[in-house]
Parts: C-alpha cells; sequence; structure tokens
C-alpha cells in the first residue's frame, strides 16, 4: 500500500497546521493504515516495530475524538515507562499546538503524587501513564473514567514483559464498555491474543510487515551521540573521511533547514531539498549537486526518492529513520557503480533497539565507532594544507618568493640582535605561515568545540548486581522493582537485568552506568509502603526459596516461577 499524504487524510485544519509545523510529509506505513480505521470508530490492532511512528498513529486520531467542551478524561494511553510516557506526551502536544481547550497529561511513578492531583484538577481530557500510577489514582478516585471514549495500550508486549497484566486487567474492567480500544505491539504472543479476545470489539488487524530487504555491500557504521553532539560530530566526521560530496538525511522538513543553516554558517557548502521547495527549485539543486557545485545535500526522505548521483562517497543519517526501508534505501545512494561507499548513523538511548531491529531484518553488520577527536581533526586538516604545499613547491614561480623571506629573516634577526631576543631560521617562519594560513582557510579550528555528550560505543554492556532489603513476604514482584527504578533514576526498563526475589530480600542487574544513580536515587525509596535498603552485591546467588526473573529471554518473565535458586 501506498503511504499517504497527511493532506489525504480527513484532519481538522488545525492538526493539518500541527503537522506541517511538525515537518512531517507523509504518513508512514502504520500512520497510513491506522488512523482512517480509527477515526471512523473502529478497535484496532497495531503491529509494528519501535519507531515506526506509532504514537502519531493512535494520537492523531484521538486528539480529533476530543471534545474541548467536556472537562473530563475522554483518551487515556498506558505505557510501559515513564520515558515513554513523557515522549508520547510532548509529541501529542505538538499535534495539539493549535487545537484550543485540550489538555493532555502524563502520569508516571516516581513524581509527586500529590503534583498530579493538583494537576488532575485543571480538568485534563487526555492521560498518558503508567499502569501502576493509573491504577493508584483511580483508588484515589483522581481519576475518573466515566467519560472515556478511547483507551490506548502503547507497546502492549513490553507491557507484559514488565509484569503488567494484573494491572491491565484491572484497568479495562473498570472503564465504560462501549469505549473505542486500540492496541499496539511489536509482536503478538498468546497474552496479547488474548487480552484482544477479551476487551476488543471486531479489532482491524494492521500488520506492518518487514520484506526481505538487502543492503549493498557498503561500510556501515553507528555513533551514540546525544541531541546537541550531531553537528559537532557530523563536521568532524565530513572532515577527517575528507569527504567530497555526501548526502545527509534528516526526518522533517524543519530539522533539514536548521541544520543546513547550521553547516552553511560553519563554512561548509551545503543545500537543502524538501517537500516545502517548489519543484523548479529542486530541480536546480539537483542539478547543481550532480555537477559538485557544492558537496553536502541534505534532505528528507521523500524529496531524495529521485536522486541518482553516482558519486556520493557518504550518508549520514542524522536522524534514525522510521522505518527499516527508508534505512536501506538511504544508504544505497553510496558505493554505486562499482565505486566504495560508507554510511553513518546517529542514536542515542532507545533507538539502539531500533538500529538492532534494523540490522536484523537487513541482516547487516554496522560497526560502533567513536566520534574523530579534536587531534584527529586537526590531524586530517594539517595533512590536507601539506599535500597542497606539496603541489605548489612544484611551481617555478615559488623561487621568487623566497627572496622575500630571506630579508624577512635577516631584518627580524638584525632587530633581534639589538634587543638580544632569539633568532629566528626559515623553519620558524615556515611555521608561522602555515599556521597562520591553516586559521585563516578555516582548516584549523580556532574554537575548540567539545563532545561533552558523545557516548562510546559498549559503553552499557556490563551489569552490577545490587542487592534489596525487601522479598517475597512482602508481595513484591519484578514488575515492582523494575517500576521502582524506572520511577526514580528513568533507566529505560528494556535495560534491566536479571531479577531475583527471596523471601526477605532481592537482587537486580542494571547497566554498570547507570548504578551510582540508581543507588543514589533509590535510598530510603518506598515499594510496597516499605522503605528499603538498596547496596552493591558481592555476593553469589544465595540458597533459599526464590523467583528469577531474567530479562534477557523475551517472553519468560511474565510470572515469575518458583525455584529452588
Amino acid at each position: 500500500m501506498k503511504n499517504l499524504s497527511f493532506k489525504d487524510l480527513t484532519l481538522s485544519d488545525e492538526v493539518q497546521r500541527a503537522i506541517v509545523d511538525m515537518g512531517f510529509e507523509e504518513a508512514t506505513p502504520i500512520q497510513s493504515q491506522s488512523i482512517p480505521y480509527i477515526l471512523e470508530g473502529n478497535d484496532l490492532i497495531g503491529q509494528a516495530q519501535t519507531g515506526t511512528g506509532k504514537t502519531c498513529a493512535f494520537g492523531i486520531p484521538a486528539v480529533e475524538k476530543i471534545d474541548p467542551q467536556i472537562d473530563s478524561i475522554q483518551v487515556l494511553v498506558l505505557s510501559p515507562t515513564r520515558e515513554l510516557a513523557i515522549q508520547s506526551c510532548e509529541e501529542l502536544r505538538n499535534v495539539l499546538k493549535y487545537k484550543d481547550g485540550i489538555r493532555i497529561l502524563p502520569v508516571y511513578g516516581g513524581q509527586p503524587i500529590d503534583r498530579q492531583i493538583m494537576a488532575l484538577k485543571k480538568r485534563p481530557q487526555i492521560i498518558i501513564g503508567t499502569p501502576g500510577r493509573v491504577m493508584d489514582h483511580m483508588r484515589r478516585r483522581t481519576i475518573k473514567l466515566e467519560s472515556l471514549k478511547m483507551i490506548v495500550l502503547d507497546e502492549a508486549d513490553e507491557m507484559l514483559n514488565m509484569g503488567f497484566r494484573e494491572d491491565i486487567d484491572t484497568i479495562l474492567e473498570k472503564v465504560p464498555e462501549d469505549r473505542q480500544t486500540i492496541l499496539f505491539s511489536a509482536t503478538m504472543p498468546k497474552e496479547i491474543l488474548e487480552l484482544t479476545k477479551k476487551y476488543q470489539k471486531n479489532p482491524v488487524h494492521i500488520k506492518i510487515a518487514h520484506k526481505e530487504l538487502t543492503v549493498p555491500s557498503i561500510e556501515q557504521y553507528y555513533l551514540e551521540v546525544k541531541e546537541s553532539a550531531k553537528l559537532e560530530v557530523l563536521s568532524r566526521l565530513i572532515d577527517t573521511n575528507d569527504i567530497k560530496l555526501s548526502l545527509v538525511f534528516c526526518n522533517t522538513k524543519k530539522r533539514v533547514d536548521e541544520l543546513t543553516a547550521s553547516l552553511q554558517s560553519r563554512g561548509f557548502s551545503a543545500e537543502a531539498l524538501h517537500g516545502d521547495m517548489r519543484q523548479e527549485h529542486r530541480d536546480k539543486v539537483m542539478n547543481l549537486f550532480r555537477k559538485g557545485n557544492f558537496d553536502i545535500l541534505i534532505a528528507t526522505d521523500v524529496a531524495a526518492r529521485g536522486i541518482d548521483v553516482d558519486d556520493v562517497e557518504a550518508v549520514f543519517n542524522y536522524d534514525l529513520p522510521n522505518d527499516d526501508e527508508y534505512y536501506v534505501h538511504r544508504i544505497g545512494r553510496t558505493g554505486r557503480a562499482g565505486r566504495t561507499g560508507k554510511a553513518f548513523t546517529f542514536i542515542y538511548g532507545r533507538e539502539m533497539y531500533k538500529l538492532r531491529d534494523i540490522q536484523r531484518y537487513t541482516k547487516s553488520t554496522i560497526i560502533p565507532m567513536k566520534p574523530p577527536s579534536l587531534n584527529e581533526v586537526e590531524e586530517k586538516k594539517m595533512s590536507n594544507i601539506l599535500k597542497a604545499l606539496k603541489e605548489n613547491l612544484k611551481d617555478e614561480s615559488v623561487s621568487k618568493f623566497a627572496s622575500h623571506i630571506e630579508r624577512f629573516i635577516d631584518t627580524i634577526n638584525n632587530e633581534s640582535e639589538e634587543h638580544d631576543d632569539n633568532f629566528v631560521s626559515s623553519l620558524d617562519i615556515a611555521g608561522a605561515l602555515l599556521k597562520m594560513y591553516g586559521e585563516q582557510s578555516g582548516n584549523l579550528p580556532s574554537v575548540v568545540n567539545e563532545i561533552d555528550n558523545a557516548v562510546e560505543p559498549g559503553s552499557s554492556k556490563d551489569m552490577v548486581r545490587l542487592f534489596i532489603n525487601i522479598g517475597s513476604d512482602s508481595k513484591i514482584q519484578p514488575k515492582h522493582i523494575i517500576e521502582s527504578l524506572v520511577a526514580s533514576t528513568g533507566l529505560p526498563g528494556k535495560l534491566v537485568g536479571a531479577i531475583d526475589i527471596f523471601d526477605r530480600y532481592s537482587f537486580v542487574e542494571v547497566p554498570k552506568e547507570f548504578a551510582p544513580e540508581v543507588l543514589k536515587s533509590m535510598k530510603n525509596y518506598t515499594i510496597k509502603g516499605k522503605r528499603i535498603n538498596i547496596e552493591k552485591s558481592n555476593a553469589r546467588k544465595k540458597s533459599g526459596r526464590g523467583s528469577s526473573f531474567n530479562r534477557s529471554t523475551p517472553f519468560n518473565r511474565r510470572s515469575p516461577k518458583k525455584s529452588k535458586a
């Protein structure tokens, strides 16, 4: 099915304006197929991987269904983690930009509940929250769902992995029967099918299937880089790899314009290409790029569909693409006509999981790499200067400049003799001229731009085992431990390792770099009404009756089995 333009969807003028501001050119496959059915009022099962645009797939029709005249909760979105709840809330706020009278609120553990109760008094119509905190508010009657029109289970398989099945059942059994139920999940295990059968009415099943994708033989790399460091890393990669012609891909038109302006201000020869430009202008830009009149073309996926240039040396995924197919189309624009090509992808945080999906479905290896250091950039630029200098030495007219240097050295040394200063040699003069040329030509950075936020690949591999003085005697389950970690530290639930629960204590594994924050944030933290103590554990698994919950084995972790550890 061809992806739809947002203009082809029956959306209000306010939402259309917001989508334009967000810079989206066309709906992703999951959005193209889901939005019309949800707008019609159907229950829906959406099966698609993370990062395919699911939030807007349910968020846009949810916003359109809100009646701003009714000051009660009309849409409830359940998310597995605080991080995802906040992220989804921010995206829906962008969709709501021109919709007056509609309020949205995220609710999650780890934030003072009194603050949330105050915010709920402002009568939001959309709630996005984690199951545990939503249930807490329902018990307190601070969240009332009598007017609910739609409930969304986002990343349902992940919620089940984290042990939220009981909570989901409790919430779904207490919402109005005539509500619309939307479920999104990357996979469809038995428990998800049980949920859909129990709580949905004749749902439409949308499945975005992964095609068998093959990637041409291109050197592929990824760099873990925070948003604030992306521009600096991109600049260094272009400089150190001595790239003459490159393509940079962004996910929105706004990003394309901003990045183009930033690169131009740094002295790079860069131009933009996106759907807001007139066709005449786009054709002109493409012709100039083919002729090599500028070095860097920054584009969106839609605008780049017609790009067919043989000499592109590298492709940069400044933003990770929304779809696996887009990744293949992007990097396939280098390494053509028998030439070698390189592809560099910037990721951070949860995007690592999406990158792993891309590797799996494209059956390719994407190699981690560190951002180039400032010394590497300087070495490369100096190497280029010396290379040009070597060529100039072949020019016969150079000899006439040598006499100027000789006279200048004599003058300087005569002045130095009078003032008892050090004498200079022709080597000193050459060094000074080289430095002056490098700085004036921009080939040597005059300002050091540090990359404080870049992350070295593989930094989150080692795990640390922590001891918690609470166990099954206090009715502790793995979900309570995961919820507490996520709520207190922002640690993504997917990164939590093995959990072992015994009668009076538990063990949990967390990535090494998160351990100090976990120990600090969870000091005197309360789980199930009991103040806990948490510390590093050097002990092996102790003998005794307990439950084992292994985060590394999918769908083996819904209800921990009792075992002899």
